[in-house]
């Protein structure tokens, strides 16, 4: 694959990036991603902040930062540099080198752009051992990158478990049939058609949900194959929400746990990466509501919660949450 947006080894900024000229994709999320080997770039990222702040003055500055994957490292075949503002920064780890190079090609190729992360740059202050350094912070979706891509579940069962955890899952038998799935198989198209008639037919509400969880995972995989995936992505979620509060009390009474709503983090990424925070605020919003203190996972209503700050942030709401 092709490195059209790369940097080559010791031969300083690449002759494309020009101050003031450069346009870059920029890719939000809420992931933390480490950058290495700032101790070496102080001095750049100090002329970032303006110049030398007084040694006891922590500081703090938000940044948009290039990931470059370069060409020639003989140190790193993988080795991806971070810029920011044509200036060098600091590398991604060698092992997260490795798993983002083949990912950040693909979507600059995509995008025809290089690509950038926000993140900040932070540290000084007085320290035990002296003024502290400056780091760099980013983040980002590993979905952008093909990190987090689930595996295709080849029966409702199997994302019931992962939704709730194997003693739970576990604890009782499923208050649904599940003779729908037979209909299924890994053709996304031929799938999504199964659904369909799965959910005009289901008329327990576990069940319908379940179903429903597996028509908006097909149809999103399908945002690439045909243009009306994602408008019947969004409007299965629509209808799908109408009827969770039902589910939740369904749920409650069978396993005193909700199992996890990956409807309501999907549509918010979905929502954030169009830019529009606001019903990406809803969206986390009703999540949030849903889960109550009855999450079976709480590391979902915890990765909501995450993502509603950061909207609230966006759309200049308090960050304060329920």
């Amino acid at each position: 694959m092709g490195n059209q947006f790369g940097s080559v080894y010791q031969q300083g900024r690449p002759a494309w990036m020009r101050e003031g000229t450069l346009e870059a994709a920029l890719l939000e999320g809420h992931d933390d991603l480490e950058v290495v080997g700032e101790s070496h770039r102080q001095e750049n990222l100090w002329r970032l902040l303006g110049g030398q702040h007084r040694p006891e003055v922590r500081v703090r500055m938000d940044v948009y930062a290039m990931l470059l994957a370069e060409d020639g490292n003989p140190f790193d075949v993988n080795a991806v540099s971070v810029w920011i503002d044509g200036l060098m920064v600091g590398y991604l780890p060698r092992d997260e080198a490795r798993r983002f190079r083949p990912g950040l090609l693909a979507v600059q190729k995509r995008e025809g752009k290089p690509i950038a992360l926000e993140g900040v740059i932070a540290g000084g202050g007085m320290r035990d051992d002296g003024p502290g350094r400056l780091g760099v912070f980013l983040r980002y979706d590993p979905e952008d990158f093909g990190l987090a891509v689930p595996p295709v579940a080849p029966y409702v069962d199997a994302r019931l478990r992962a939704a709730l955890g194997e003693d739970l899952a576990g604890s009782k038998e499923s208050p649904y049939d599940l003779v729908w799935m037979h209909g299924l198989s890994d053709d996304d198209i031929r799938g999504i058609k199964v659904l369909r008639n799965a959910v005009a037919t289901e008329s327990n509400v576990i069940g319908r949900h379940f179903i429903y969880a597996e028509l908006e995972a097909a149809l999103y995989r399908c945002r690439h194959v045909f243009s009306s995936a994602l408008d019947d992505y969004d409007e299965v979620c629509k209808q799908h929400d109408r009827e969770m509060d039902s589910i939740r009390s369904a749920c409650i009474a069978h396993w005193g746990k909700i199992p996890v709503l990956d409807m309501y983090r999907q549509m918010a990424i979905k929502l954030q990466k169009q830019h529009d925070y606001g019903q990406a605020l809803w969206w986390a919003e009703r999540g949030i509501a849903l889960y109550g203190n009855d999450a079976a996972r709480p590391d979902a209503m915890d990765d909501l919660r995450k993502r509603a700050i950061g909207y609230r942030a966006k759309v200049g709401l308090e960050t304060r949450l329920p």
